[in-house]
């Protein structure tokens, strides 16, 4: 007993709890990101895509590349094909299409044209030394990835 006073009497003051006492008490919390979290996501975003786009356009490239030899390849045994089964060369690629050596005219990968610079020269296949398409080659301009010109394939 303090005075008059009793120890059991003397309440504490009250102090406000940060806790919410039940659910309608809750105070509000902010849902997402904040900008600096968007900001490192960013960051690291664009630090993948600068490594990953050389990787991809370079292999566009070859795959590219890759396309225009076996074309090239193929025009060139269908002109053979065609002189062995003829006895003639033919006179151009339409005429490789049209005897249904090749389906249609390949499309150049490089320049996304069926265009392509044919070759013509003397048969010898032909007693009266006509003239017949002897190769096809790219009209691309350009380097490959080891520095060899496009229309030297």
């Amino acid at each position: 007993m303090i005075g008059n006073l009793q120890v059991s009497n003397l309440k504490p003051q009250e102090v406000p709890s940060r806790r919410p006492k039940t659910k309608d008490q809750r105070p509000k919390t902010e849902n997402g990101f904040s900008l600096l979290e968007l900001m490192i996501a960013m960051f690291i975003l664009i630090i993948l895509l600068s490594v990953a786009m050389p990787t991809y356009q370079r292999s566009v490239q070859q795959a590219r590349e890759t396309v225009l030899k076996e074309n090239l390849f193929q025009m060139r045994r269908s002109i053979d094909q065609y002189a062995a089964d003829k006895g003639k060369l033919p006179q151009s690629l339409d005429d490789l299409v049209t005897a249904e050596y090749l389906r249609e005219k390949p499309v150049d990968p490089i320049t996304e044209k069926a265009e392509w610079k044919e070759i013509t020269g003397e048969d010898t296949n032909s007693p009266d030394g006509e003239q017949g398409l002897k190769d096809v080659k790219s009209i691309a301009e350009g380097e490959d990835g080891d520095g060899k010109k496009y229309e030297d394939y």
